[in-house]
């Protein structure tokens, strides 16, 4: 990375930890108000999966708030005002967690958060009409930003950009489910795949920003790729927390992607990376009926023997790297540029 972004670890992720702080509040007022405006029963199932109870407690919701954050900030960055992209960054986390509760069930995952997912409280059927619910919701509240001051033309753009990454995220989640049934995938599927998944709804949230703050086509067009790469590295980086991250830190036990034979980055780089008989030795791993302890031991031995771990990091970084060049050349505040590649900095070294 540039000299700018290569700060130690614990100075990005203060300066992520500020910056998500300073927005975490109101974000968290938005989405209580637009559960408020929902108007329907099963409102009290999305509030469920986002770990409320109906109070204004800015500090029930789980996560990091990462999306509108970023949507926030990049609307401060072109020098607009926060309060006209909040309606969108809104409708991010809506649909961000409207995707959260149907992969919960395709994934067949018990726990998120440290609670039970919402399938397993209140039934499959009842889960994915509450992420209908909240994907309904979520494009809803973006219309909102006519009502925050935002022009009309700039909101059907919002909404054009909210609804191309949802497009795209049902794309890469199709890919990704495809992946559990096959012995191989290569490293250009599974970067398409992310591109979809993660990278998609990074990408529209710094878009909106733009949009919301302002900004020429050009702007838009160009922080809408840099928050794309973001996603790219941050989902790499998740791969590898799935792996080696540390089960106390990430509240996930330890190598939870290898028992579940996720198809993740270092898994395709050591397929990809691995002398044939190794290769299939880790294919086999992943084929057998259960993956035990010495299986995970063995996976592990098979990704250090191809350098996955490191390959991984360098990708992340590779893709971090891209995305601060991709915003070089824009006239951005200072303050909101460096925030920006700290938290280019914080997606690929952060722990959790």
């Amino acid at each position: 990375m540039t000299s700018r972004t290569q700060l130690l670890n614990s100075e990005a992720a203060t300066r992520v930890d500020a910056m998500l702080a300073r927005y975490r509040a109101r974000i968290t007022e938005g989405l209580q108000d637009a559960l408020d405006s929902a108007g329907v029963e099963h409102v009290r199932l999305m509030r469920a999966h986002l770990g409320i109870d109906g109070s204004r407690a800015a500090d029930g919701f789980g996560g990091k708030l990462l999306r509108p954050s970023l949507c926030l900030l990049c609307c401060e960055a072109v020098g607009g005002d926060a309060s006209r992209a909040l309606p969108g960054a809104v409708a991010l986390e809506l649909t961000h967690n409207f995707t959260l509760i149907h992969d919960d069930i395709e994934d067949n995952s018990p726990t998120r958060h440290g609670r039970p997912t919402l399938w397993r409280r209140t039934g499959i059927p009842q889960a994915i009409n509450a992420g209908d619910g909240m994907f309904v919701l979520a494009e809803r509240t973006l219309l909102c930003m006519s009502d925050a001051g935002l022009e009309p033309q700039r909101v059907l753009e919002a909404a054009r950009v909210l609804n191309d990454a949802c497009v795209r995220l049902c794309e890469g989640q199709y890919a990704d489910i495809g992946f559990e049934t096959r012995a191989t995938v290569s490293l250009q599927e599974y970067e398409a795949m992310i591109g979809g998944k993660t990278a998609a709804l990074l990408g529209a949230s710094a878009a909106i920003g733009a949009i919301a703050g302002g900004a020429d086509g050009g702007t838009v067009a160009a922080l809408g790729e840099g928050g794309w790469l973001l996603g790219l590295a941050f989902q790499v980086q998740d791969d590898v927390l799935g792996i080696w991250g540390e089960a106390a830190v990430t509240g996930k036990p330890v190598a939870e992607d290898i028992r579940s034979r996720k198809k993740s980055f270092p898994v395709v780089y050591a397929l990809d990376h691995l002398a044939a008989a190794r290769a299939r030795e880790l294919v086999r791993i992943y084929e057998s009926p259960a993956i035990d302890d010495a299986a995970v031991d063995a996976v592990l031995d098979l990704l250090d023997q191809a350098g996955a771990r490191d390959a991984s990091t360098e990708r992340a970084e590779r893709w971090a790297r891209e995305a601060v060049e991709a915003l070089a050349s824009l006239d951005l505040e200072p303050a909101r540029r460096d925030e920006i590649e700290a938290l280019a900095a914080f997606f690929v070294h952060r722990s959790a």
